[in-house]
């Protein structure tokens, strides 16, 4: 199945999009698709431990699975003061 992904910040520098698409198996979870973003974009791997995702709006876990019309987006780590 085909997972999009919506990239932001750094992220999205380092992709050079604001979103992606990924093939994954059928109930594939979040470690298979951090996996399969950081084959596909190895630039990523540097910023690979701070990522956190969200599918439908909701924070997730690695063991969160991902269905194929889900909306997954890759929240990057974030500074500020």
């Amino acid at each position: 199945m085909k997972i999009r992904i919506k990239l932001f910040a750094v992220a999205q520098q380092l992709a050079g999009q604001a979103e992606v698409e990924i093939e994954l198996n059928e109930g594939a979870d979040i470690a298979a698709l951090r996996n399969a973003l950081l084959a596909a974009y190895p630039q990523m791997k540097n910023i690979a431990a701070q990522l956190t995702f969200a599918v439908d709006t909701e924070y997730a876990k690695d063991s969160t699975p991902i269905t194929a019309d889900a909306e997954v987006a890759v929240i990057p780590p974030v500074s500020g003061g």
